[in-house]
């Protein structure tokens, strides 16, 4: 599955006045109806994962607050916004719990660097964190979905040269420090220089730091058009990521809730509409709903 690509021009205008919106809006509750699960302990077996956080009220999810369409935090609201952001209500919601009720759903910054140790030290229950699914990451933590796919890119000042990965040989290309972006950039023959967040990263390619900033299309499209004028996504997709939800190996039958309810949002057309209401206002179509990766047997 990928992603239809529109002229940035026209994605970066419609996702900036998309996040103008919701920087207006405050408390705005996202744009996919989420029904709370009455009841919600009772369809979990004693002693599942699911059934402890159903009945002790309250779930911890980490996501970005810095990328704009996925996981962003708006300093005027106490929820975060984005694509991520509303699969995780979805997730929560079937908890019983109310994504829109901080005092049930608490919502922690996460970066790239530390999504494997807040699941391993209990920091957060989930991490929905533009979290692309590998076996290495597989090996300490586990990883459910994909409930989107899509494919890394270069984001370089609008006035720069710079037409694909071919014009970046032996040129300094960052991203995050822990994400599999800088492994790629390595790959294709760049030089990876990692930062610990994409807005700081972002930052250097416009002071002229590095050349590039390099990650997910989706991830770049927002700053673009955060900094319309200023920056531009150009060069094809040169990678695949398979985007998941991370939970913690001791609690292995999470998975297959998880998939359950990735499943259902997309029979509901839930799935469809957190996309179209997040990402999909940068002008970009919405794709096809993803295979889901089996869940390990437990």
């Amino acid at each position: 599955m990928r992603f239809i690509r529109t002229k940035a021009v026209f994605a970066a205008t419609a996702l900036a006045l998309s996040l103008a919106a919701c920087g207006e809006a405050g408390e705005e509750e996202g744009p996919v109806d989420v029904e709370v699960e009455e009841n919600a302990a009772e369809q979990f077996e004693e002693g599942t994962r699911m059934r402890e956080l159903a009945e002790a009220g309250g779930v911890k999810i980490g996501v970005k607050y810095d990328q704009p369409g996925l996981g962003f935090k708006d300093p005027a609201s106490d929820i975060p916004t984005g694509f991520d952001v509303e699969i995780a209500k979805l997730l929560a919601a079937d908890l019983g719990l109310d994504p829109n009720d901080t005092s049930q759903v608490e919502w922690i910054e996460t970066i790239s660097d530390n999504r494997e140790p807040f699941l391993q030290d209990g920091t957060v229950d989930l991490v929905l964190a533009s979290y692309s699914i590998t076996e290495e990451r597989r090996a300490v933590v586990g990883q459910a979905g994909p409930y989107m796919v899509t494919g890394q890119q270069l984001l370089v000042k609008s006035d720069s040269d710079v037409e694909s990965v071919d014009d970046l040989q032996g040129k300094e290309v960052c991203s995050v420090t822990g994400s599999t972006s800088l492994e790629n950039v390595e790959a294709q023959g760049m030089k990876p220089v990692g930062f610990d967040t994409y807005s700081e990263c972002a930052e250097k390619v416009l002071d002229g730091t590095v050349e590039a900033m390099s990650t997910d299309g989706t991830i770049l499209m927002g700053y673009a058009a955060q900094n319309e004028g200023e920056l531009s996504v150009v060069g094809e997709e040169f990678s695949e990521e398979r985007i998941g939800v991370g939970y913690s190996k001791d609690y292995p039958e999470m998975c297959q809730w998880i998939n359950d309810v990735l499943t259902e949002s997309n029979e509901s057309g839930q799935w469809a509409e957190a996309f179209e209401g997040t990402l999909g206002a940068s002008g970009v179509e919405t794709p096809e709903f993803p295979e889901l990766d089996p869940c390990p047997e437990s």
